[in-house]
């Protein structure tokens, strides 16, 4: 991972192994009653978790969601998330490693921007136990004297295919929500370029189109402006790096490009309601 950018708690996968002389790509947990995260962070690697019976809240990116019964809830790598479950609570958590994720990603079928909007799932009983059963099965697997790895990633690639079955099925328009390439592009743009670059048309020279289409392309695909698209990763970076990061309201201003501080509170204000001091509390 690149971590050169990194200002903030980053947790690998290795952090989580009970035997830290195994190398693993997947490790999977239970998730069975009380449990906090009490400061936020993030991780290097792709968590799914799913809940038979859930209650309690999970923050992701800084948008709370309720836990509640037949969910899966995705975190994907780099995004802060802390939760606080509640007793009663019976589920199953995949971490799966950057390599793994990283052939895992064709098998959810719609874009990670897409998920990172929509990441936590209500699933029907049918998609629960179908995608439960092969969470039992890598557990089962990892108890066996000799893993199978193998057997053990295509079983997780499944697991990405019954879930994007599923988010089809809720979300039940294919087309909103399927990525355009296009779109996927500009994302990872954003991602490269956002703390230099904040004009649409910088993106669209880029991908050798107008601004006017790529703002057509993102309304479609999303439901947002190029330029709002910009904003919000600008302002998720700020908040990541206010809530979870030791470094000073100055030093951020400077890492994101704001030509001052009183440009970057006022940005800041816009968007959120409140100061940098007074989220960064």
């Amino acid at each position: 991972m690149n971590q050169q950018s990194d200002h903030f708690p980053v947790l690998g996968i290795d952090d989580f192994r009970k035997d830290p002389s195994l190398n693993s790509n997947l490790l999977f947990n239970e998730l069975f009653g009380e449990r906090a995260i009490d400061h936020p962070h993030k991780h290097d690697f792709f968590i799914i978790n799913i809940f038979d019976r859930g209650k309690g809240s999970h923050t992701i990116d800084f948008v709370d969601y309720e836990i509640k019964n037949k969910q899966i809830h995705l975190v994907f790598p780099d995004q802060v998330h802390q939760w606080k479950i509640e007793p009663g609570t019976i589920g199953y958590q995949l971490m799966i490693s950057r390599n793994w994720f990283e052939s895992l990603v064709p098998t959810l079928r719609f874009s990670p921007s897409i998920y990172q909007n929509h990441p936590v799932i209500d699933l029907s009983k049918n998609h629960f136990m179908i995608i439960l059963y092969e969470f039992k099965a890598i557990q089962e697997a990892l108890k066996e004297e000799h893993v199978f790895w193998g057997i053990i990633q295509k079983r997780s690639e499944v697991i990405g295919l019954l879930i994007s079955k599923a988010v089809e099925s809720i979300f039940n328009n294919d087309e909103q929500f399927h990525s355009n390439p296009v779109f996927s592009k500009f994302l990872n743009l954003i991602d490269e370029y956002f703390k230099e670059q904040r004009s649409v048309s910088f993106y669209a020279e880029k991908l050798n189109i107008s601004p006017n289409y790529l703002n057509i392309i993102c309304k479609k695909s999303i439901n947002s402006s190029a330029s709002s698209l910009i904003q919000d990763r600008i302002l998720l970076e700020a908040k990541r790096l206010l809530k979870v990061s030791e470094m000073s309201v100055k030093d951020i201003v400077f890492d994101l490009g704001f030509y001052d501080q009183a440009s970057f509170s006022k940005f800041f204000k816009s968007q959120t309601g409140m100061t940098p001091s007074q989220f960064k509390g």
